[in-house]
């Protein structure tokens, strides 16, 4: 039986095929997640949003801080020196000779197979004088042909070439491995036993265990877990959070702490600003003790968030801080939300009376808080001064105007042009036309529920205990599109004329006339008509009427007693003829039966296949997302671009 032979790659042509492709795997999925976007298009987006956005903190700030810097430089020269050594392992694979190739004695002697022996013999004399060692000629090559020579003549060889690819017989199956020699070498012991022991011993456990530290501390939304219990604590012990209550919670997130968190920092000019602003913003408790929440950090967090809805004016010190503080407030709001209704359902779900749900109104203060930190706004503000030039000295020429109540952006975009002018006029018209861009660009998003029973064929069919899965369709417009067409269906619609005027008045107390007229016949229809009664002469008295009614009565039972005997006698000579004709035709009918019987319960499950299947393809376009297209929200005062499909 042929052994196994293991044989390292002396010539190093093996080892190019294990380069290229260890090189390969690593380049193609860098090139596609690490090659740096195009920065062009991103100035040109940013450059078609300025009539819009060019007011807004966070463009500003990206418009001071570009982009570009030597990082995007460094990965191109990267990943293109990778394709150069990828390229040029390619290219010495492809210049590679084969060295295992097939046995052929044919070729050996340069000839054509099914030459005859005649051919061969003449051909062998002829190389072997060229090749003979003693006149000078190759030794190996003269075995070679000595080989190829008896391959073909010596019936032996020849059926050992036939069975075993070669004249010697079977041979020890071979693996070649794709490391040079070197490896194995004595001489390079050490070495190799180093960059293994370095390799595996060192490096990868310290990359794998700073890897899962990191991972253990954060939860899926990427929010330290320590943040979460500390919230669940809190909303756990106060059910119903006022905004108050809710801002000095959000502040004790473990983010803003510089022991959790290197991007948090603490200054110690923090202690002499930071109890200005205090005073500046007034009514901050601190004589209450509630670690976290009253920690130097968590205080530090809470006044700059005050700050921030109050629009106040911090030290130039502080602004850094103070928008790291807002770029993390809208995901730890999230978060919050997460645990009210975590709590919630587990309330719910548990039947003890201890456990205390949190209320919806805190719910509804996460949400609102997230708008207000987005918008840097306090609770009862006006929503007019989320628009760019309107401020609180000129709020009140809006809001309080004698002739139109503006009391939200719906309202000022409702009105007409001119009259919207009008109640704007102390603005220029440059700041006036960055009003009106603002507000055609303000979302109106309508939204349609739909209620569905997804197992049943008729979906719109709701019985009791049926399973409904309730579809809900919100459609995103602008103000500029939806208020454009009610102004011009409104226009349409008003005429000045007098005369059409009473027209339409007429026509319409006309059509309401006759809904009147059709509704008082239709219930005149509905009322279902008395039966009239056979009239009994008004000559005879009480009782004889009675006697008279009871005659007839039994005149007419007799009568029809009759009738039915006979019919009956009738009917018996019938089915007597009738059941024998049955008898006869019983056995053809119950085959037919079976076959029928078949034939429906085959269309039944093919129509349960095609029902299962129609209820799988409702469910996907249930669970796939229609639109993935955002947009950016105005935000004057908040230093992160803020997309409205994002927490």
């Amino acid at each position: 039986m042929a052994g196994q032979q293991f044989q390292y790659d002396d010539s190093g042509n093996t080892f190019f095929y294990f380069l290229t492709s260890f090189v390969g795997l690593i380049v193609i999925p860098a090139t596609y997640y690490l090659w740096p976007r195009d920065q062009h298009a991103e100035q040109i987006r940013l450059k078609n949003i300025r009539n819009v956005y060019g007011r807004c903190l966070w463009y500003r700030l990206r418009l001071l801080k570009p982009q570009q810097n030597i990082i995007p430089t460094v990965k191109k020269i990267v990943l293109l020196a990778g394709w150069a050594l990828f390229l040029f392992l390619a290219y010495k694979v492809s210049k590679t000779d084969r060295e295992y190739q097939e046995y052929n004695p044919y070729e050996v002697l340069h000839l054509d197979p099914g030459a005859s022996i005649s051919e061969i013999k003449k051909q062998y004399r002829a190389l072997s004088l060229k090749y003979h060692p003693d006149k000078g000629g190759d030794e190996v090559m003269f075995m070679r042909i000595a080989k190829a020579y008896a391959a073909l003549t010596d019936e032996e060889s020849r059926k050992n070439w036939e069975e075993f690819g070669n004249p010697d017989g079977p041979q020890a199956t071979s693996f070649g491995i794709a490391l040079p020699a070197w490896i194995v070498d004595q001489k390079n012991s050490i070495l190799v036993l180093f960059v293994y022991g370095l390799a595996f011993m060192v490096i990868l456990p310290v990359v794998v265990g700073s890897w899962w530290y990191r991972s253990i501390r954060y939860s899926g939304d990427q929010i330290l877990i320590r943040t979460t219990q500390i919230y669940t604590y809190f909303v756990y012990k106060t059910r119903n959070m006022d905004m108050k209550r809710l801002i000095m919670v959000l502040a004790g997130a473990s983010e803003f702490d510089p022991q959790y968190n290197k991007d948090a920092t603490s200054r110690p000019a923090d202690n002499i600003q930071i109890p200005q602003l205090i005073r500046e913003i007034g009514g901050i408790n601190l004589k209450k003790n509630e670690p976290p929440l009253t920690y130097p950090y968590s205080l530090k967090a809470r006044v700059l968030l005050l700050t921030h809805l109050a629009r106040m004016q911090v030290p130039e010190v502080l602004e850094e801080d103070q928008q790291f503080i807002l770029k993390k407030s809208p995901a730890l709001l999230q978060e919050m939300i997460n645990v009210i209704c975590q709590l919630i359902i587990m309330a719910r779900s548990r039947e003890e009376r201890e456990f205390r749900a949190p209320s919806l109104g805190s719910l509804e203060n996460c949400m609102k808080l997230s708008q207000m930190t987005v918008q840097g706004l306090q609770q009862f503000k006006s929503p007019l001064l989320q628009l760019p030039h309107i401020e609180e000295d000129n709020l009140r020429r809006v809001s309080n105007h004698k002739k139109y109540k503006i009391k939200s952006i719906q309202d000022l975009v409702s009105l007409k042009g001119s009259d919207r002018r009008n109640l704007l006029h102390f603005l220029e018209d440059k700041k006036y036309e960055e009003v009106m861009a603002v507000l055609g660009s303000f979302p109106y998003v309508t939204m349609d529920i739909k209620p569905q029973v997804l197992d049943d064929e008729d979906s719109n069919n709701i019985t009791v205990g049926s399973l409904v899965t309730v579809l809900v369709t919100l459609t995103r417009q602008t103000m500029a599109e939806v208020f454009e067409k009610e102004q011009s269906i409104c226009a349409a619609e008003e005429q000045p004329a007098e005369d059409g005027q009473g027209d339409a008045s007429k026509a319409k107390s006309k059509g309401w006339q006759q809904k009147n007229k059709g509704t008082k016949k239709a219930s005149k229809s509905k009322k279902k008509k008395p039966l009239k009664k056979k009239p009994v002469p008004p000559s005879l008295p009480p009782q004889k009427q009675q006697k008279q009614k009871q005659a007839n009565g039994e005149v007419v039972v007799k009568e029809e007693e009759e009738e039915v005997s006979d019919k009956g006698s009738e009917s018996e000579e019938e089915e007597t003829n009738r059941d024998s004709q049955s008898e006869k035709d019983d056995g053809s009918d119950r085959d037919s039966d079976r076959e029928q019987d078949e034939k429906q319960n085959k269309d039944d499950e093919a129509e349960w296949q095609e029902l299962q299947q129609s209820i799988q393809r409702k469910e996907r376009a249930l669970l796939e997302t229609k639109s993935k297209i955002t947009h950016p929200v105005y935000s004057l005062f908040f230093p992160e671009e803020k997309q409205e499909l994002t927490t």
